[in-house]
């Protein structure tokens, strides 16, 4: 059993702060839902290629099994933006996020599967405060109505889509570095939404970029690339947790942002939250396999 290397644990809460501020970019451009996935994902492309090779790892063709599972990844990523982005647009950023995150739980388990075990004391305590803290946040800041229905079904289908895409990335990680697989991701990703959102009837082409910008630069460059490289060293049951900080960020933006409640019980489940993620990191092992290429 090994710790968690403490970059890669500050990588993962960076990204995942990143990603919080995702749903307002998404509010605040100006095209449909599945083009706003789209061009996170195609303007964070050229970012993404120069900073592989300032790293020294350039794009490269991972080989036939590697880029089946990539393109699994991918449309699984595509699938998830096209119904979260259409759901953040119907419901609160609270709800979109919450119920986006419910990945974090089943990825968590997951990494419980995967390890063929039953989670210690300490694990068990930081999921029941991570549940606890969902709880509260949901209770607090996520407003169930029929007015939010939609949004939110699109949210929780977008959620166990990000599952499957997490899986996916997990496991080309074992064999492959980061930037690599987050532009091959990227880049199918692009391809799939865009004749999504061109079927769809959506506005493609922006009249104002900023947003789109911020959401490629955020989202997919800082968001998701420093959480594809945790998900090579990190558990999946704390990269599951760690995603619930997700939703506590996006309450607080909509709450100064958009004039959305927040009350006592949101900072309680952010707190609960947050000491659910010390817990298991005084845990220190692994409950996956973990990458040897960083």
């Amino acid at each position: 059993m090994s710790a968690v290397p403490p970059r890669a644990f500050a990588a993962l809460m960076l990204g995942n702060v990143a990603l919080a501020f995702g749903p307002w970019m998404v509010r605040l451009s100006d095209v449909g839902p599945s083009a706003a996935g789209f061009w996170r994902l195609a303007l964070a492309l050229p970012f993404l290629l120069v900073l592989a090779k300032a790293m020294g790892q350039p794009a490269h063709w991972p080989g036939r099994a590697g880029a089946l599972v990539i393109a699994v990844a991918a449309f699984f990523f595509a699938a998830d933006l096209a119904a979260w982005h259409a759901g953040i647009h119907l419901t609160k950023l609270g709800n979109a996020t919450l119920f986006g995150n419910v990945a974090s739980f089943a990825f968590a388990a997951y990494g419980l599967w995967l390890a063929r075990r039953l989670p210690s004391l300490l694990q068990a305590a930081a999921l029941l405060l991570a549940a606890l803290g969902s709880a509260l946040l949901m209770a607090g800041s996520a407003e169930l109505s029929a007015r939010y229905l939609h949004g939110d079904l699109l949210a929780l289908l977008a959620g166990l889509l990000y599952a499957g895409y997490l899986i996916a990335v997990e496991r080309v990680r074992e064999t492959l570095q980061p930037l690599p697989v987050l532009i091959l991701a990227s880049a199918f990703g692009a391809a799939m939404l865009l004749p999504f959102a061109a079927a769809m009837g959506e506005a493609i082409w922006p009249q104002q970029w900023t947003a789109l910008l911020l959401l490629a630069l955020g989202s997919q460059v800082v968001g998701q690339g420093c959480l594809v490289y945790a998900l090579g060293q990190v558990p999946p049951l704390v990269v599951g947790l760690a995603l619930l900080t997700q939703p506590a960020i996006s309450a607080a933006i909509g709450w100064i942002v958009y004039g959305e409640a927040m009350t006592s019980l949101d900072f309680l489940g952010a707190a609960a939250i947050g000491t659910a993620l010390v817990l298991v990191r005084l845990q220190g092992p692994s409950s996956g396999p973990k990458s040897v290429v960083t």
